[in-house]
């Protein structure tokens, strides 16, 4: 044991990164159960809790940056120009609020910075054990959502934040409300799964090193939360996730066999469930929700079509008609309406684009819309050839990725978090050279340049 401790010691006196890596840690964990904190623990903190990652972010930032390591990215140079101008323009020509303006700047000025610093932080070890936590997760937030499933909204596991006794379920179906689990909003249930997926899916395709007891759980713990979770968004991102699987496996077919033992596993599993009378209920609720909105959106195309490309097209076509300096950073969001309406409302836009565009202005709003959209981009490119050359993990992240960063509703913590957290790993899961991925090999080896936006190494195909 004296061993052991001195061991230990001597490992955090001669790993510069190991307290860096815990505040990376701190910050993921924050993002699961910063709902919990604020609904079941500390619900009289709940308003101040809001922000409770916000001091981790600038640990991080001002520890990277003070030791010369905060990469230098012409995405994040001009998107800090444009808040920095944003919050003038929101004082001079918009709502006039300094605490509003503050507080939407923190999302570009605190957390958007987070994608690089956790990419010079974390390692690919450290991406795949976090990949790991989300499974060991993933069972336990099953057995939560289906308590709240059938649980009323007056009760305990349904509480709202602030220990509000309404609830904190959304409207689903068939009486049934779409659950939270720890999260704040009913969001973070889709788009905690959805993360699991994306790694659930890669180790199905790269099982060495990890426990298959621990994936089997966790694959049913996915296929169950699909119709307790109530969600359209959960499905859809699952299925953006398997079409780039199945890309994987056309560039690699040494895994075609893992891939359909996954897909009809995955089947037998869901089919199973769908039998037990404990999830018939949820799966009939689950289905009606998708014949409400065929009926109210046109079915599939129109759901499509409307709320993940006509909403972006209309944002960006009605930007003309907003404000050229927009009516002032931070109002798009629920802390902004409530400090100058003083009740919570959308005082410009639910949409993520229409958001930004009528808080920034034309200009500037576009601007920051086509830096995520660049970002998103480039992140994909070099995941597409780390692919290529073998490596399935930065594919099967940027599968989540691309459904978040360009246009995710980052006016809302948990949406926030999930964002910027997979943009870092996406980054870090780049930290490491390319070896016989194929068969199942972890790599162990850093690159000697381990700067995340070296992506240019990448885009040269094997």
């Amino acid at each position: 044991m004296q061993n052991n401790k001195a061991i230990y010691k001597r490992k955090v006196k001669t790993d510069p990164d190991l307290w860096l890596k815990r505040g990376v840690w701190i910050y993921f964990f924050l993002i699961i159960f910063e709902g919990a904190l604020r609904k079941w623990v500390l619900p009289a903190a709940a308003t101040p809790l809001l922000i409770v990652r916000d001091p981790v972010a600038i640990w991080l930032i001002y520890k990277i940056w003070n030791r010369g390591d905060l990469p230098s990215s012409p995405y994040l140079k001009v998107m800090v120009w444009l808040t920095i101008i944003s919050v003038f323009t929101a004082l001079i020509f918009g709502h006039g609020n300094l605490l509003v303006a503050l507080f939407g700047a923190r999302v570009f000025l605190i957390h958007f910075p987070l994608i690089w610093v956790i990419g010079r932080i974390f390692d690919r070890d450290d991406v795949l054990d976090m990949g790991r936590a989300l499974l060991w997760m993933a069972l336990p937030m099953a057995v939560l959502i289906a308590l709240q499933f059938y649980s009323p909204q007056t009760s305990f596991v349904n509480r709202g934040i602030g220990g509000d006794l309404a609830g904190g379920g959304f409207s689903g179906a068939n009486g049934f409300f779409r659950p939270p689990g720890t999260f704040s909003f009913t969001n973070g249930t889709h788009l905690f799964f959805a993360l699991t997926g994306s790694f659930l899916f890669y180790f199905w395709l790269n099982p060495k090193g990890t426990n298959k007891l621990l994936m089997y759980a966790a694959t049913i713990a996915l296929i169950a939360a699909i119709p307790l979770s109530i969600s359209r968004s959960l499905t859809f991102f699952l299925g953006v996730i398997l079409i780039f699987m199945m890309v994987s496996v056309v560039r690699k077919p040494a895994n075609l066999m893992r891939m359909i033992f996954a897909i009809v596993g995955f089947a037998l599993v869901l089919l199973i469930l769908s039998k037990v009378s404990f999830f018939q209920t949820a799966t009939d609720a689950f289905f009606q929700r998708f014949t409400n909105a065929a009926d109210s959106e046109g079915g599939l195309n129109g759901t499509l079509g409307d709320r993940y490309i006509g909403l972006m097209v209309k944002a960006v076509s009605n930007s003309a008609e907003q404000p050229f300096f927009g009516y002032g950073l931070g109002m798009g969001t629920n802390v902004g309406s409530m400090l100058l309406t003083g009740s919570r409302t959308f005082l410009i836009s639910e949409e993520e684009w229409g958001r930004v565009i009528g808080e920034m202005g034309t200009l500037i709003g576009l601007s920051v819309i086509f830096i995520r959209v660049a970002l998103s981009v480039k992140m994909f490119i070099a995941s597409y050839f780390r692919m290529v050359k073998g490596d399935m993990l930065p594919w099967m992240l940027v599968s989540y990725g691309l459904l978040l960063i360009p246009q995710g509703q980052w006016a809302q913590p948990t949406n926030l978090g999930f964002s910027i957290l997979i943009g870092g790993l996406i980054f870090a899961s780049m930290n490491g050279k390319t070896r016989d991925i194929a068969e199942g090999a972890e790599d162990k080896t850093k690159l000697t340049d381990t700067q995340p936006l070296a992506v240019k190494q990448y885009l040269k195909p094997a």
